[in-house]
């Protein structure tokens, strides 16, 4: 078994994501990690990861084929070791600052010689804020300067942000922003052509069958219209440049000295799923975070993939997952592996935050 992405080396050399766009609170919902419990995490930019420490666990190993997202995952570590709080949300780009190159330097000493040489030669990206700088973020960015601003004023967005009931949330959105204009040049920005050539690789909707444009689109509403984007960090990052007055799971305050008291607790990867082995993790995995993986393989690949997690999980191990596009279940693909948690996975999705996906899907190893 190998995955198709291990054999892409330009998959491997780009920092597709500054920032997990995979709702952590709906995660640790999913996962209820106990604690002194082993996980396995995705590390994608490492936000998630990081979450997955307040829950105490007793070791998180975080893996990613990408070298330079782990780059990512070390500097946040690093900040969390070497900066305060209010320091940490500077350097990610959550509040204004004109320190950040001064901040990543108190961090610098604790990178790895390849994560330092990375961020090294990219001193715009920290200056401008660690979260903005993968390709995907600075995708969301062209969407927000160039454009939002064709189809909705500023004090349009303001007033989209600001606090309302439900009902009068749904009455704004009809009457104000779901515009034909806004739907037009939001059906051509994020249509499969431009949101593969400049967002995410265009080969990782290799599997995918519906307009991808015509699913975000409705998945938007539902965040602006059904759920308080006030409260939402995604939207006010994607709309505003900022997590204004909310803030992802790993970023707020209350979970800051918890997650930096167990880094010693967390360890990370570079290599792919199908390579882990039992002697390394110390034990079997009770909870995993798989991100949306399984929806960029082959179905043959995914299920060889569950089945590989199964057999290096306890029974009873839960394991959650996002789809996008591509339906991929471990429970269809290997039923004699994993089953369906009852109604725990649609539940959550429908106050996920991070809007984009169709389905969170929570398991358990038989």
């Amino acid at each position: 078994m190998r995955s198709d992405l291990a054999e892409r080396p330009a998959f491997q050399s780009v920092l597709r994501y500054a920032q997990c766009w995979e709702d952590a609170d709906v995660l640790l919902a999913a996962l209820d990690i106990q604690p002194g419990d082993r996980c396995l995490s995705i590390a994608s930019a490492g936000d998630n990861t990081l979450s997955m420490l307040a829950c105490r666990p007793g070791k998180v190993i975080a893996i990613d084929l990408n070298p330079v997202q782990l780059a990512a995952l070390e500097l946040r570590v690093a900040a969390y070791r070497a900066l305060t709080h209010a320091e940490l949300l500077e350097l990610v780009g959550s509040r204004p600052s004109d320190r950040r190159r001064a901040l990543y330097a108190r961090c610098r000493p604790q990178l790895s010689a390849g994560a330092r040489d990375w961020w090294d030669a990219r001193p715009a990206l920290v200056q401008h804020g660690i979260g903005g700088a993968g390709r995907f973020e600075r995708y969301l960015a062209l969407f927000r300067r160039y454009a939002l601003p064709l189809v909705h004023r500023r004090r349009t967005v303001a007033a989209l942000l600001e606090p309302r009931p439900r009902a009068a949330r749904r009455r704004f959105y009809d009457d104000h922003w779901d515009t034909l204009a806004w739907r037009l040049l939001f059906r051509a920005f994020f249509s499969e052509p431009v949101l593969g050539r400049l967002g995410r690789d265009p080969r990782l909707f290799a599997f995918a069958h519906d307009s991808v444009a015509e699913h975000l689109l409705a998945r938007a509403e539902h965040a602006l219209a059904e759920l308080d984007p006030s409260e939402n960090p995604y939207i006010a990052w994607i709309l505003t440049g900022a997590h204004g007055a909310t803030l992802p799971h790993a970023l707020r305050p209350e979970h800051f000295d918890v997650i930096r008291a167990h880094l010693d607790r967390l360890e990370w990867r570079c290599e792919p799923l199908e390579a882990l082995d039992a002697a390394d993790l110390g034990g079997p995995l009770d909870r995993a975070n798989l991100s949306d993986v399984l929806e960029y393989v082959s179905p043959e690949v995914a299920r060889a993939l569950v089945e590989r997690l199964a057999a290096l999980s306890r029974p009873g191990a839960r394991l959650a997952y996002w789809n996008m596009i591509v339906p991929r279940r471990g429970a269809d693909l290997a039923p004699s592996a994993v089953r369906t948690v009852p109604g725990c996975g649609a539940r959550l999705a429908r106050d996920d935050k991070a809007f984009f996906y169709r389905d969170f899907i929570v398991e358990e190893v038989r």
